[in-house]
């Protein structure tokens, strides 16, 4: 049997992901408008990167949820589930990046790109690390796996900044490089989840 603090952990780490789900929704939206207006790689994979969170998010929601708030069973199964999420994202940056290179297209600055970068920068790792918390005192991978996407998404949007700052320059190569990097590190972070190692590392 649960206890009360478990329980209200529980619904706490559902009402994160909920709350969550709002803003991704909102960063998703200007950061694709920004990325394509600007033909900014990075900056498109990022505002991929916020639909595949919002994946993670739903998954969460959906574990705490009715009787399966106790399930172990479903727990395992929301852990996968967040693992696959991760893993959505980096054939998609791969292919984009070769197709923008080939075509010869170089990303712009784009000033809403930088505006909805700098607010994920500063909110996402803060609610990233609130999930992975609870994720240890719920023993739940899912909550925590949800929480280290919301951590990436933030130093994402920095390397995504930095790439935008480094467009300013004429270095237009550093921005197809954070995009591949950011493939990489979800295919990692991927694995870790599968695994099961998201609770405690």
């Amino acid at each position: 049997m649960a206890s009360s603090e478990w329980l209200r952990a529980a619904r706490n780490a559902r009402s994160l992901s909920l709350v969550t789900l709002v803003w991704l929704g909102v960063e998703s939206t200007l950061g694709l408008a920004a990325g394509f207006g600007a033909h900014s790689v990075a900056l498109i994979g990022w505002g991929l990167s916020a639909l595949v969170e919002a994946l993670a998010s739903l998954i969460v929601v959906w574990r705490f949820t009715g009787e399966r708030t106790l399930s172990e069973t479903a727990e395992l199964r929301a852990r996968r589930a967040v693992a696959v999420s991760f893993w959505l994202l980096a054939p998609y940056l791969i292919v984009h990046v070769g197709h923008d290179l080939d075509a010869g297209h170089r990303a712009e600055v784009s000033l809403l790109g930088i505006v909805v970068t700098s607010v994920s920068l500063v909110s996402m790792p803060v609610l990233g690390v609130l999930k992975r918390r609870l994720g240890v005192r719920l023993a739940s991978g899912a909550t925590a796996g949800e929480g280290t996407q919301n951590i990436i998404c933030g130093l994402t949007a920095a390397g995504v900044l930095a790439g935008l700052w480094f467009n300013t320059l004429g270095l237009w190569w550093v921005d197809p490089i954070v995009a591949l990097v950011l493939a990489v590190v979800a295919v990692r972070e991927g694995i870790r989840a599968w695994r099961g190692h998201t609770c405690c590392h």
